[in-house]
């Protein structure tokens, strides 16, 4: 089984193809990064439009059954999540609708400081807002996981703690192996896999070591510690992969409308726009390079097949449902 807990391509019928090159059963989609609920509600509609055109690649997910029904017929599930808090806006009652709707993954922050949370890009971090700590009880209730890639640490490691269901980080790596702003230090994996929750292993160059240049090897021991630190359980692939997309959507990704200035985040001034892919992951054919990558640095048959997809399935299959009264 193979479950990517992160993407955010531009989709097509090429892509849609690659996927099922690649044996992908189930992946999380980003459809809403600074979206309005009405603008994220025309991205539901958006893939509805794609379900019934390639019905013979994809479908939609809402549960891990979904994704049980797409490999007996040969098709990918698609989950949906919000990098922002913006589609709820200011309206905790939008949390139970857009569920209905199908989203199952929602970030509290997405780098600033937001209604709920802060950002990794924040000086200061004052940890979950009073509307936060009601938001997550809210998100716990209906089946909303909460996604904590792109907050602080306080604000992170209060979101463990305050939640009563796991919560996620679908697509970082560890600090210490690549000290990127957006990768998470050993007290906040440590607090989110302690309860229960998911590290979703990053490919986007700017979390990787040695960035575009990271090698397979390198890339596959850092999980292999991070098995032996954190328990082989709680840990996925969130690949990060944003394949095909123009220069103009990494600006939209970090400026949106807080900013009339062009904000670089984790580029600079000399490359702002997409970094190029490692050379052994360009897009969904190559999940079989990691498996190749895993298995090679010593980790066994079950252990590959846990954090290729296993581990996200359960994730999935525990967490996607409303809260029983």
């Amino acid at each position: 089984m193979r479950i990517d807990g992160l993407q955010y391509a531009n989709w097509s019928e090429k892509i849609f193809r690659q996927l099922r090159e690649g044996r992908v059963d189930a992946v999380h989609v980003t459809i809403a990064y600074h979206e309005t609920f009405r603008e994220t509600v025309l991205n539901f509609e958006r893939w509805n439009r794609w379900f019934e055109t390639y019905s013979d690649l994809i479908m939609k997910g809402t549960s891990a059954g979904d994704i049980d029904v797409a490999r007996k017929t040969n098709r990918t599930a698609i989950f949906f999540g919000f990098q922002n808090p913006s589609p709820i806006e200011d309206d905790i009652g939008l949390i139970e609708i857009l569920h209905t709707l199908g989203a199952r993954f929602m970030q509290l922050t997405y780098n600033n400081q937001s209604l709920l949370a802060t950002g990794c890009y924040e000086a200061e971090d004052t940890g979950i807002t009073r509307m936060g700590k009601q938001v997550i009880k809210e998100m716990n209730r209906v089946g909303l996981v909460i996604d904590m890639s792109h907050s602080a640490d306080r604000s992170t490691i209060e979101a463990a703690e305050l939640s009563e269901r796991p919560i996620a980080i679908t697509h970082a790596n560890p600090f210490e192996w690549s000290p990127a702003l957006r990768n998470k230090k050993d007290d906040v994996i440590r607090a989110v896999t302690q309860n229960g929750g998911m590290l979703g292993f990053s490919l986007y160059p700017h979390h990787l070591k040695d960035k575009s240049a990271c090698t397979l090897q390198s890339f596959s021991e850092m999980v292999a510690r991070a098995a032996d630190t954190y328990g082989v359980a709680h840990l996925g692939i969130g690949s990060d992969l944003c394949q095909d997309q123009p220069d103009s959507v990494v600006e939209w990704m970090r400026t949106g409308r807080w900013t009339k200035d062009i904000d670089f985040g984790e580029g600079s001034a000399a490359a702002p726009g997409f970094p190029a892919m490692p050379n052994w992951f360009q897009d969904n054919r190559d999940f079989g390079a990691l498996e190749t990558g895993l298995r090679d640095v010593g980790m066994t048959a079950q252990e590959v097949a846990a954090i290729m997809g296993g581990n996200w399935y359960r994730f999935f299959n525990e967490n996607f449902d409303a809260q029983q009264p």
